[in-house]
């Protein structure tokens, strides 16, 4: 993960919550107060998001002192400790919301991640996940998956090809798509992977038959016309299914023989794990 591009995201979140300060902490608590509040777990999960909590402890106040108890993706139980931290109660409690929102939702998306990486256990197909991440917080939501024993897909627009059917349908057909992308990339002497998407049979073979692409996406196809799909590309190109795939299905589609499975759900269909910072009473 790159430490600018977190560092930012980290102080523009902290702005938008503190704004010209937390009126309700400066008004009940003394200045040099001091105090120590621990990460209780109140729901079963997969934890993630330490590693990002305890950088914002450290860009709120670094004299915070974090003690981590519980790593990025362990299995964690109902009445764990995930980690306590001690320091100025003030800067303790700026921090708490924040802390907890990440902390939540990446574990929320590592625990549904691991949902469905275990119900391909046995298996070699790949649980991708999606752009369909909140904005601002795409890292932290694919970091989050790789946790939870996912892998990513492209990270944005920027670092993959992925024709999709708009695309085709906008550059005129399958063939076109494929030839035009070809050109961009030789005139802009960039190396990226390409993927296009397929809606049925017939544009499968209309990429089989033009081939220069790398992996191709069967869109909204059953599992049975993925087994027959899988058959016919036979290896030639890196195969993915998509769309409406759901927990209760995903094995179905593995076992058809795709190499990677990707799910939207992963990270726009997630409750986040409930988690609570408490004080520790003296």
């Amino acid at each position: 993960m790159d430490k600018t591009q977190l560092d930012e995201f980290i102080r523009l979140a902290i702005k938008e919550d503190i704004g010209d300060g937390d009126h309700t902490s400066l008004a009940c608590i003394p200045a040099h107060k001091e105090g120590t509040s621990q990460l209780l777990v109140k729901q079963d999960g997969i934890l993630a998001g330490i590693e990002i909590a305890k950088r914002v402890f450290e860009l709120i106040d670094p004299n915070l002192r974090v003690d981590i108890l519980l790593a990025d993706g362990v299995a964690i139980k109902k009445g764990d400790i995930a980690f306590r931290v001690q320091g100025n109660s003030q800067r303790i409690l700026l921090a708490e919301r924040l802390v907890l929102n990440i902390i939540q939702r990446m574990s929320g998306i590592a625990t549904e991640t691991n949902r469905y990486v275990k119900e391909l256990e046995g298996l070699a197909t790949k649980v991708l996940d999606t752009r369909k991440t909140t904005p601002g917080m795409r890292m932290l939501e694919k970091m989050a998956v790789k946790i939870g024993g996912g892998e990513n897909h492209r990270f944005g627009l920027f670092d993959m090809i992925m024709i999709k059917d708009n695309h085709v349908d906008f550059a005129g057909g399958i063939s076109q798509a494929i030839e035009s992308t070809q050109k961009y990339l030789k005139a802009e002497q960039r190396n990226l992977k390409i993927e296009i998407e397929v809606r049925n049979m017939d544009e499968l073979n209309q990429v089989l038959d033009y081939g220069k692409v790398d992996r191709i996406m069967l869109d909204n196809f059953t599992p049975e016309q993925s087994k027959i799909a899988v058959e016919l590309i036979n290896k030639r190109y890196e195969t993915e299914s998509s769309g409406q795939i759901r927990l209760e299905t995903i094995r179905s589609y593995a076992l058809a023989g795709v190499d990677y499975v990707s799910v939207g759900a992963l990270t726009h269909q997630i409750s986040s794990l409930d988690l609570s910072l408490k004080a520790i009473s003296k």
